[in-house]
């Protein structure tokens, strides 16, 4: 059926064009033989197939250029007959012959564009009779689109200000009034077209309106280029002619399309001044129209317009510009009870806007607005609607991009009530917003009450908010949320220590209920913040707040201790081993047998030791786990001898235990640091490291022979140049135990070792080994003491 409609309106469009150009060709025949009579009598003709209804717009409109297009050249004719003498006040007469009346209109606007600018009656009139005229044309397509022609041949010629058809006083009036009331028969004939046709071909009938509203708000555009239209006209006869029109016509679609017009085409000045009578039609729309979208469209030009020039801006202090569209909101929404929540938060949203543009300097505005969003969401669930919470998202974010600070946007006591109206999803994609922005302008946030507001906003990013987390979040999407928290935590700071400290407690308390997935991202950052604060404390030589008050390392090492605890109570053993140790390592620089700081690293040692014990099972966690304490411990000055004897005879302890012998070996043989120190006198036991040596050859041995066993060959020497090079060390350090015939016994060993016959081939310990002997030939061509020592050796 519609295919058969489409095929039966292209032929009678094609029956319309022959017809049209036909008649045409013997109008053009008259206008060569200058056969005035006969042009009149085809161009007439050629207009009739103007008067068909069988065509949808869409090819009315095809027709209506090429009729417009033969028009032109007979105006151009009927200026050569009056320049040839031929009166024009006689065609003017002529024309109306015409048999129809849609020719007879079409060539009657001709010949009054003719006569207009012939001058020989004032435009005014000529104009005013061309408007009268054109209402005996009620169809609605074919009136559109003549008064559309009326429209065009008429722009160049009224009598404006400067315009050569400028008459006497008060034309730009004349001018005025002919476009609207061309405009206001349009706009009746566009509206009539809602209500031609069954019910069922509304869409159809609405899609065909769409088509042609331009032909109706060209009229605006006329309007607006009119030079004598000043804002008192434009006050007091434009735009109350225009909005009675528009409130009148009570049509959905022309409301929108014209009140958009209207903000489109006239200058913003002229709608800064206009604003209590521009506004004060939109409670007066229809309930159906998109009212969110037009007001936010006129913030949005005010908004463009402040921002154009400082000057301007008293202009909108003078009309109190944000009252009134604030007052002019709420009376929207009250008269559009069913209005979707999207449609308020768009229009608050586009309100909080202006106002940052207009007002930054009044919080009390922005926060007013966030105030009557969250009045108008009270009442309500988290918001599902997904176009609204986005928009919630912008309306959030618009304080951020404005001050750039969002200590700005934590003095905004709505700006976190709007937040809890968010879902999860969405209160984190906003928490995410506001952390980069905080990274973004490198924001400093220097007391603990900012960052308990600020902790509150990104709540969603630091804890379940619906109480259960969901598997289905991606988890490279949650590693990034939660490293995203962890930069924000490092960026926390305040010189003053007590503020500082403060500050570490506020993070504790958010962080420490994000969960077990979120703890190992979230307390990391903490610990070395508070080490940092630790390490400025030491650098003062006294306490600048004197009592109990203040905050000192100890209290500071107390809450240290309770925060990682936690990593391994979820479980986390390694990463809580790690920043034990860590917290540990702040006691490198201090001297031995501190009375105050001696107790807490060990208690910090005693916690990982603790760790590795009982919580630390897999064998690659441990291999790391023990030479992490290795490490650790070795440069450590503060413990005295006692205490330092029982953390090495554990370690010690620990390396022998582990379960593969090139593990035990090598955590073995890095015990042997433990027992001399270069920079402590008192930690120099050579007998001890050689005892580790020893030792750690037994394994290297055991792992020899256990390889023979298992796979018929000895395996690699590498184990025994590793013990080599420790030899080495030591014996250049000046430990007396390692003696020259030590060192040359292991040599002639790894050397029987690679040449056995058991042994496997393996390039990388060869080379190790080759290595090492030219290190020892390089030592001896030194000279001096080192050459000295190392000459006895027999490479």
């Amino acid at each position: 059926m519609i295919a058969d409609g489409v095929e039966d309106e292209e032929k009678w469009l094609a029956a319309g064009i022959a017809g049209l150009q036909q008649n045409a060709f013997y109008m053009h025949r008259a206008l060569d033989s200058n056969n005035l009579r006969d042009a009149l009598k085809y161009s007439a003709q050629m207009l009739s197939e103007l008067r068909t209804s069988r065509l949808s717009p869409h090819k009315y409109y095809e027709l209506y250029m090429r009729a417009f297009d033969e028009l032109r050249k007979l105006e151009m004719f009927f200026k050569e007959e009056t320049r040839r003498g031929c009166s024009i006040v006689d065609l003017y007469e002529l024309v109306q012959h015409a048999g129809n009346i849609l020719p007879r209109l079409y060539l009657l606007c001709t010949v009054g564009s003719v006569y207009i600018k012939s001058k020989e009656a004032p435009a005014k009139d000529v104009l005013k009779d061309l408007v009268e005229m054109c209402r005996g044309i009620q169809h609605p397509v074919r009136g559109l689109f003549l008064r559309s022609y009326l429209a065009q041949v008429s722009r160049d010629k009224l009598p404006d200000i400067g315009s050569e058809y400028e008459g006497d006083a008060d034309t730009v009036v004349d001018a005025v009034e002919f476009v609207l009331q061309n405009f206001t028969e349009m706009n009746k004939l566009w509206v009539r077209m809602q209500h031609q046709g069954p019910t069922r071909e509304k869409e159809k009938r609405e899609k065909e309106r769409s088509e042609l509203r331009d032909l109706v708000g060209k009229n605006l555009h006329v309007l607006s280029q009119i030079e004598g239209i000043d804002l008192d006209m434009y006050k007091e006869t434009v735009l109350p002619r225009v909005l009675e029109q528009v409130v009148n016509c009570k049509d959905e679609i022309a409301q929108y399309y014209l009140m958009d017009c209207i903000i489109q085409v006239f200058p913003d000045e002229y709608h800064l001044q206009t604003l209590d009578v521009l506004l004060g039609a939109f409670p007066q729309l229809q309930p159906t129209v998109d009212i969110k979208t037009v007001l936010s469209r006129l913030m949005e030009r005010l908004s463009n317009y402040a921002a154009s020039s400082a000057d301007v801006l008293p202009e909108f202090l003078q009309v109190e510009a944000f009252s009134k569209l604030n007052n002019a909101i709420g009376k929207v929404i009250e008269v559009q009870p069913d209005m979707p929540i999207l449609g308020v938060i768009t229009l608050y949203s586009s309100l909080l806007t202006f106002t940052l543009h207009v007002h930054p300097d009044r919080l009390d505005y922005a926060d007013q607005v966030l105030g009557a969003c969250v009045k108008k969401l009270s009442g309500k669930e988290k918001l599902e609607d997904k176009k609204a919470t986005k928009q919630i998202v912008a309306l959030l974010s618009a304080p951020l991009d404005k001050y750039n600070d969002i200590v700005t946007a934590l003095k905004l006591s709505n700006y976190p009530r709007v937040m809890e109206y968010l879902d999860s999803e969405t209160n984190k994609v906003m928490a995410t917003v506001i952390i980069q922005s905080i990274m973004k302008n490198k924001t400093r946030i220097s007391t603990a009450d900012r960052v308990e507001a600020l902790f509150e906003l990104i709540k969603g990013l630091i804890k379940d908010l619906d109480d259960a987390f969901h598997d289905e979040v991606d988890e490279d999407d949650f590693k990034e949320e939660q490293n995203s928290v962890a930069r924000l935590i490092q960026l926390l700071h305040s010189d003053d220590p007590e503020e500082m400290f403060k500050i570490i407690c506020t993070v504790r308390k958010h962080i420490l209920g994000g969960g077990p997935k979120r703890l190992p991202f979230t307390v990391p950052p903490l610990v070395f913040s508070s080490l940092k604060l630790v390490r400025q404390l030491q650098g003062q030589e006294e306490n600048p707040f004197g009592e109990e008050e203040s905050t000192t390392p100890k209290k500071i090492f107390q809450v240290l201790n309770q925060t990682v605890e936690t990593l391994s109570n979820i479980p986390a053993p390694e990463l809580a081993l790690q920043l034990f140790l860590q917290c540990a390592e702040i006691f490198i620089d201090q001297a031995a047998n501190d009375c105050d700081l001696e107790p807490v690293a060990y208690e910090f040692f005693t916690q990982a030791y603790i760790l590795y014990e009982e919580e630390i099972s897999d064998s690659r966690a441990q291999v790391t786990a023990i030479h992490l304490i290795i490490g650790t411990l070795q440069r450590m000055h503060v413990f005295g001898v006692e205490n330092r004897d029982t953390l090495t005879h554990k370690a010690t302890g620990y390396s022998a235990k582990l379960l593969k012998k090139p593990d035990q070996c090598r955590a073995v043989y890095a015990c042997s640091h433990l027992f001399w120190v270069d920079d402590q006198d008192n930690v120099k036991d050579g007998e001890r490291v050689l005892l580790c040596l020893k030792r750690a050859l037994r394994i290297a041995n055991a792992a020899q022979q256990m390889s023979n066993a298992a796979r018929g060959s000895a395996g690699s020497v590498t184990l025994f140049v590793e013990i080599l090079n420790k030899y080495l060390y030591f014996f250049e350090k000046g430990n007396p135990q390692i003696t020259v015939a030590a060192i040359q016994s292991l040599i002639e060993l790894i050397t029987t070792e690679m040449h056995s016959d058991s042994s496997t081939l393996d390039p990388a310990a060869d080379a190790f080994f080759a290595s090492t002997l030219r290190y020892m030939e390089f030592q001896k061509q030194k000279g001096g003491a080192i050459g000295e020592k190392y000459e006895p050796i027999k490479v």
